[in-house]
């Protein structure tokens, strides 16, 4: 970097001074040519010139290789920064992508064991409405058992007394004795035992 401004600022210099030699030849009464050698002046023009670029080098080109490497790494870094960031960014959507994936799959696995669940639960409720059933039937059945007992009961209770009242009325006499109720109702249950044992 050095070299090339030092390459730059040489012609400037290798062009400034055939002027400079020319404008002291017109100042000069019956001085030389254009193409006159002023020694003198070629001396004092390299001498400047390395003068100004000696300073130029030492308080110049420091600051300004130092400003334009400073700048250099900056950019480096600003890229070395990006491309971090850039892999980090791939990174945390590979790990986005794969938090999804693994959301949808467990979200399935979800919806699945609700289905199952629900199919159990359904299947649970029927056998319970079922059994529920099963049990109101079943002392649905008991209790006209008992009702049916009862009434059978009540009927052969009402038939002994019909048949007391009229054989009474037919013997003209009153049966009220615990053996003749006896002897009726031996006999109503001699009745009603085929006729029950027909229905069956």
């Amino acid at each position: 970097m050095r070299l090339r401004l030092s390459m730059l600022a040489l012609p400037a210099v290798l062009l400034s001074t055939p002027m400079a030699l020319v404008a002291q030849g017109h100042g000069e009464e019956g001085g030389g040519g254009l193409f006159d050698i002023n020694v003198g002046l070629i001396i004092w023009t390299i001498i400047i010139f390395l003068s100004v670029l000696t300073v130029l080098w030492r308080f110049a080109f420091g600051p300004i290789l130092a400003a334009v490497n400073a700048r250099e790494e900056g950019i480096n870094n600003a890229l070395e920064d990006a491309k971090t960031r850039q892999a980090e960014a791939e990174k945390l959507l590979e790990e986005h992508k794969q938090q999804l994936t693994d959301a949808r799959r467990q979200a399935q696995e979800i919806v699945a064991e609700g289905r199952e669940a629900g199919g159990r639960l359904q299947k649970e409720i029927e056998g319970k409405a079922r059994e529920e059933g099963e049990a109101i039937l079943a002392r649905a059945r008991a209790e006209i058992a008992r009702e049916k007992d009862a009434a059978v009961d009540a009927l052969r209770q009402e038939a002994v007394d019909l048949a007391l009242a009229a054989a009474s009325k037919l013997l003209h006499e009153k049966l009220d004795g615990e053996q003749d109720r006896k002897l009726v109702m031996d006999y109503v249950d001699g009745v009603s035992t085929p006729s029950s044992g027909a229905e069956a």
